[in-house]
């Protein structure tokens, strides 16, 4: 049965190729990147799911007047299972980002080039791959006549690279009910190169504002006022320190410890001889989950008042982004060691389960309980220029999911 649900994905190559080209060719960016939003792709989906032989496909439409058909559409479809009481879910984005510098791109970022196994054009890899590596294993069971062990859902949200707010949250909210405690959750956007890594757990992210206020002058004469940039370079290399008060370990993770980075810093004056009386920069950190992050604010803000009370400035502490992370899915869980186990079946490889520092949807299915990974065989182009993807891990990752529901 395997054999021939795989020989099947080897023979929907070129159908790959023509869904990624098609994909590109729709730009689908959400109206907080100055798009407008995702329709068109959901619309395109939705025929060509039809047109296959999926029965229902049904539009979940998260409601926003920022685009112009006053919503963001969620697609959803079911292939049923012999137990219908549990469903695999794949949970794929839609949305893509902005294209950025136009000059760093060696081709229309919106028309797919192909150089060998190599493909490129925006949303080539994040995530294309995942919704077009889903379809094919879902057509590979139709095709075959094959029912799986339990349902196949599939899902294709809107607004994943802003927040979710009109994609899987908004499912979670408002349409719960279409799922289970013990439903399987895979979100294919998140891996290595060499299939390895199922994700089953995230660090806490907090994004510190850091405000230094002095008093401007004249450059010339800086007793007169008070070097915001002095202070506020002083507080930035104390941040290192944080590592002391927030030093435990966790081997699940890599890094496997919390990490402090200062990263942006705001313009402050415009011409080289005034002193600065206000400097703003930023702070992310990447917190192992067993650590509250009212203790890493209260300890940058300690920092703060030593800063202020040495250098005669006022220090502000600000949160700009809070996410305390979501609980772990077990590394014993059915997903985990399914996934693992059809990894091994195709890519010959010895998984493992593992914690990133970055978040994805998938805390959103873990804050209420489920069993969710995310993995997938990447290239990591997401976000790039030249966005590039991978006609092999495109039907690799569809043969690793079409073993799941077994």
């Amino acid at each position: 049965m395997p054999g021939q649900l795989l020989s099947k994905i080897d023979a929907l190559k070129d159908t790959a190729l023509e869904l990624h080209s098609k994909l590109v060719s729709i730009p689908a960016i959400g109206p907080t990147n100055n798009g407008g939003g995702e329709k068109d792709k959901a619309d395109f989906l939705t025929s060509y799911l039809k047109e296959h032989g999926f029965g229902e496909v049904k539009s979940y439409n998260a409601p926003d007047d920022r685009v112009e058909c006053g919503y963001r559409p969620n697609l959803v479809t079911i292939l049923p299972g012999q137990d219908r009481s549990k469903t695999l879910w794949i949970i794929s984005h839609m949305d893509v980002v902005p294209v950025g510098d136009l000059s760093l791109w060696d081709n229309d970022p919106f028309t797919l080039v192909q150089d060998g196994d190599d493909i490129y054009g925006r949303g080539t890899e994040d995530n294309h791959q995942g919704i077009v590596s889903s379809i094919l294993a879902a057509r590979a069971l139709k095709e075959c006549g094959m029912t799986p062990g339990c349902n196949v859902g599939l899902i294709f949200v809107s607004d994943e690279e802003t927040g979710s707010e009109y994609g899987l949250e908004y499912m979670l909210k408002e349409h719960e009910n279409l799922f289970k405690k013990n439903d399987l959750f895979l979100v294919p956007d998140s891996g290595s190169a060499d299939s390895s890594m199922v994700e089953v757990a995230e660090k806490s992210t907090i994004w510190l504002k850091v405000t230094v206020e002095g008093k401007q002058c004249h450059a010339s004469t800086p007793e007169h006022g008070v070097n915001s940039l002095v202070a506020a370079a002083a507080l930035i290399v104390e941040i290192p320190e944080l590592h002391f008060h927030f030093d435990e370990q966790d081997e699940l993770f890599s890094p496997p410890y919390s990490t402090f980075t200062p990263t942006k810093k705001e313009a402050n004056v415009e011409n080289i001889n005034t002193m600065p009386g206000k400097d703003v920069f930023y702070i992310d950190c990447r917190v192992l989950p067993n650590y509250d992050l009212k203790e890493v604010i209260e300890q940058v803000e300690g920092m703060g008042n030593y800063v202020a009370e040495e250098f005669g400035v006022k220090v502000t502490v600000e949160i700009d982004t809070k996410n305390q992370a979501a609980p772990q899915t077990s590394i014993d869980a059915e997903i985990v060691e399914k996934t693992i186990f059809a990894i091994k079946e195709i890519y010959g490889v010895d998984a493992k389960a593992c914690g990133i520092g970055g978040g994805t949807v998938a805390a959103h299915l873990r804050e209420r309980g489920y069993q969710a990974v995310v993995w997938s065989t990447l290239l990591n182009q997401a976000h790039q220029p030249n966005e590039k993807g991978s006609l092999a891990n495109t039907l690799g990752d569809a043969k690793v999911m079409v073993l799941l529901p077994f």
